[in-house]
């Protein structure tokens, strides 16, 4: 094998190693929505939002791997009525004086095609941890138009039992413990 060959064969090795880096991006907390649906007795049912969160996210996605932790501000929460809201940050629900934040920490799994389909994980809540998977049924990235680097977004959903958290108001008047989770994440890649 002469020269040339060989230095094009290295040269194509190389790009390949600096694709397969992991990226790191930061959550854009102005795009991204945690929202969460609740059981209101078996005849409705509640939904909230928080307005707060952070985080980090670093993937692979040519290797299939990465992880997550988001942070979610507990006394952001937003059911779009004040004495609602008033009521859930209180010692009833979620408590925020004792317990003002929520963590996710994860690994990105189930790659197809560069997008990973769920984080597996924990979720620190309400003084308790606790498994959770998050699935992701919609993951694209592009470059920013504005910020000049990649931005990659999600739809995230899970259902949690919130007694597993030691939330059980409303468990005594049938209100199901199950909460579902659907978040839309976005989070650019870090400078």
């Amino acid at each position: 094998m002469n020269a040339l060959p060989r230095l094009a064969a290295a040269a194509l090795l190389a790009a390949s190693a600096v694709q397969a880096a992991p990226v790191t991006y930061d959550v854009d907390p102005t795009h991204t929505y945690p929202s969460f649906e609740a059981d209101h007795m078996g005849i409705s049912t509640w939904r909230g939002k928080f307005d707060r969160s952070s985080g980090t996210i670093t993937m692979d996605r040519d290797a299939g791997t990465g992880s997550v932790t988001i942070v979610v501000d507990m006394a952001s929460a937003d059911f779009g009525l004040p004495a609602l809201d008033k009521t859930a940050k209180g010692p009833e629900l979620f408590d925020v004086r004792k317990y003002p934040k929520a963590t996710f920490r994860g690994t990105l799994e189930g790659f197809t095609d560069g997008a990973p389909t769920r984080a597996v994980g924990t979720l620190e809540m309400h003084g308790r941890t606790n498994p959770v998977t998050l699935e992701i049924r919609k993951f694209k990235c592009i470059q920013h138009p504005m910020f000049k680097r990649e931005d990659c977004g999600a739809d995230v959903y899970a259902t949690l039992d919130r007694e597993q958290f030691g939330m059980d108001a409303g468990k005594a008047y049938g209100f199901s413990m199950a909460v579902d989770l659907r978040i839309q994440v976005e989070a650019i890649a870090a400078q």
